[in-house]
């Protein structure tokens, strides 16, 4: 018995042990050490990176592009799940996996796809160019590109959870008379809202970070389509190293923000439970 409280001991303090110094080598220490390259060179250095023509155009592209894949992917992702849990059709499944295809995938062959799509030689190509209409290396076609890779965050997140919910609050409504739009917003909606808040921030922090499939699309053209990981990449590339981990550290500090809020929304969310007495 004294023997198998030991091993337990052991074991507890092992995985314990092996779980803080991941988070040390491939979280905490590359956190730390691209905040402080950034800052090597100053703070009048760091915010005039920052304020730079360069820097500006791709925060502004970078937020623009989140702002217009967000709502599209939740409005996706909601009436993706809806149809899932809802309703009984042939090809639920397959529906199901071609949700989670951006999951198995490498960006960058969705990237691809849209080219193919949309580029000179393209499918699309050359009635684009007969109509004046330009998808490639520029902004539409950065939003296609984040909106494939991240649409599966919401979605994915509330189908299980409208799956455990069951349906039973839904079909009472209606025997009550509700019509459609009462039953989604004051039953159907309350119960999943937290699960749309968090599927909204990782489909946003996502959305800020992308680069493989953007790359493909936006061209690099200086202050037109660069976002920032891509204007990351640019300053990397042209010996501006520390340019580079400052713009580098706001995207970390976004990043950050947007899980702060993720915690603050779950300890919202978890507070009545926790002040229930027992």
């Amino acid at each position: 018995m004294k023997r198998a409280t030991s091993d337990h001991w052991l074991m507890r303090y092992l995985f314990i042990g092996v779980m803080f110094a991941f988070i040390v080598i491939f979280l905490i220490f590359p956190v730390c050490v691209v905040l402080i390259e950034a800052l090597q060179g100053g703070l009048k250095f760091y915010f005039n990176t920052l304020l730079s023509t360069h820097s500006l155009t791709a925060i502004r592209l970078t937020l623009l592009v989140a702002l217009a894949v967000v709502p599209l992917n939740t409005i996706f992702g909601i009436c993706a799940a809806w149809a899932v849990t809802h309703f009984k059709f042939r090809g639920k499944g397959l529906l199901i996996s071609l949700i989670e295809i951006p999951l198995w995938v490498s960006p960058v062959i969705g990237g691809l796809v849209f080219a193919l799509l949309f580029g000179r030689r393209g499918w699309l190509g050359p009635w684009l160019d007969d109509h004046n209409i330009q998808i490639l290396f520029a902004y539409p076609g950065i939003v296609l590109a984040t909106a494939f890779v991240t649409f599966p965050f919401v979605a994915r997140g509330l189908i299980p959870l409208m799956q455990a919910q069951g349906s039973a609050e839904e079909e009472a409504a209606l025997t009550l008379g509700a019509n459609g739009w009462q039953l989604f917003w004051r039953v159907s909606f309350p119960k999943i809202k937290w699960g749309v808040l968090y599927g909204m921030i990782l489909c946003n922090a996502r959305a800020m970070g992308e680069f493989g499939a953007v790359s493909v699309v936006a061209g690099n053209i200086e202050d037109q389509t660069n976002t920032m990981p891509l204007q990351i990449e640019q300053y990397y590339l042209n010996f501006g190293l520390p340019q580079a981990f400052t713009l580098a550290s706001l995207l970390l500090i976004l990043s950050v923000i947007t899980l702060a809020i993720k915690i603050g929304l779950e300890w919202r969310r978890l507070a009545p439970n926790m002040a229930r007495p027992h």
